[in-house]
């Protein structure tokens, strides 16, 4: 199957780690679904990718953090697309956007669990039916302090979880860059990279300085 028969549904894709992917994906050739709630943001993401690929992205407002929710933005993608090959989630990138944990209140434990935590979990019930029986497809997890070993064990069990990887270190934009941070555009070449390879080794990569991105690349296929 090559890449421009390929759809790909990035859940968080509008935010700053999924928009660097949607754009990487997209150079590559893949046509891309992206849903979220805030349309004024898939707004700025069509005009944050190539020109030349816009026509391959699909924009659905919706929203992924109830079951109710998540189900119907799944018939609206599906009556859009008609299919989905893959799916990269990079929701809940952090638990602790706020800070250290030592500084966070109850109130933000609950957002982190009833927010990120939550809609990670109830958009890979929703969707990963829709990669589950076809061994050609994939799910990748991008995550952050939000790891969920639970989520990753269960995914396990079915050939079709590709990868995930955690990140244990900033992500920025180029203009807001600091010492060790990830550029998103180099974190999103890489996720593309590796739904290009399919990869089925159910492998966990572990990124910490821009330099493990480099790393990942270098690897040949399994």
């Amino acid at each position: 199957m090559s890449n421009s028969d390929r759809v790909v549904l990035v859940l968080g894709g509008a935010g700053l780690v999924g928009s660097g992917i949607v754009k990487a994906l997209l150079d590559k050739g893949f046509k891309v679904s992206v849903i979220s709630r805030d349309s004024s943001r898939l707004e700025r993401l069509q005009s944050f990718v190539s020109p030349t690929t816009k026509a391959n992205l699909t924009t659905i407002v919706g929203n992924v953090g109830s079951e109710e929710g998540a189900e119907q933005a799944k018939q609206d993608l599906l009556k859009a697309v008609g299919k989905v090959t893959d799916i990269v989630s990079s929701l809940g990138f952090s638990w602790w956007q706020g800070g250290p944990p030592h500084t966070q209140s109850l109130k933000d434990l609950h957002w982190v669990v009833e927010t990120l935590l939550y809609s990670t979990f109830v958009s890979w019930k929703c969707f990963f039916p829709l990669v589950r029986d076809d061994s050609n497809c994939t799910y990748t997890f991008i995550t952050g302090d939000s790891f969920n070993p639970v989520l990753l064990l269960t995914a396990r069990f079915h050939a079709q979880f590709q990868l995930c990887m955690k990140i244990d270190t900033g992500v920025a934009t180029l203009e807001r860059m600091v010492p060790g941070y990830l550029n998103h555009l180099d974190l999103g070449e890489t996720v593309a990279t590796l739904v290009e390879r399919r990869n089925s080794s159910h492998a966990v990569f572990y990124v910490n300085c821009p330099a493990d991105l480099k790393t990942i690349l270098l690897e040949r296929n399994p």
